[in-house]
């Protein structure tokens, strides 16, 4: 089986967050989600209920954005519009961010 990479294929921010100040980590999560919707993501995931079945996640906030593609995902994070929610993320959170590219077979 090959796997299909490129443009075409849909990428997904994954972040664990452990929020340190709900007050302005609250106000992050009200800005973020028109700019997550302006470069084509959706949230999948946002902070439900975790059920570990194995291992030690240590989640306090799971959350998943899907996007059109690797290249929309990293628009986003680097995107000017990001950059004051991003740095109100970090001081009101500790957060481990990964973007992860798609699965779909040829």
């Amino acid at each position: 089986m090959r796997i299909v990479r490129g443009a075409n294929v849909k990428a997904y921010l994954i972040a664990n967050i452990t929020v340190t100040d709900p007050t302005r980590f609250g106000e992050y999560r009200e800005q973020v989600t028109p700019v997550i919707a302006k470069f084509g993501g959706r949230f999948l995931v946002r902070a439900g209920t975790v059920h570990t079945l194995e291992g030690n996640l240590g989640l306090h906030s799971f959350v998943v954005v899907e996007f059109p593609s690797m290249e929309a995902a990293r628009q986003f994070y680097d995107s000017a519009e990001y950059a004051p929610l991003l740095k109100l993320r970090t001081e009101s959170s500790h957060s481990s961010l990964a973007i992860v590219e798609g699965y779909q077979p040829a």
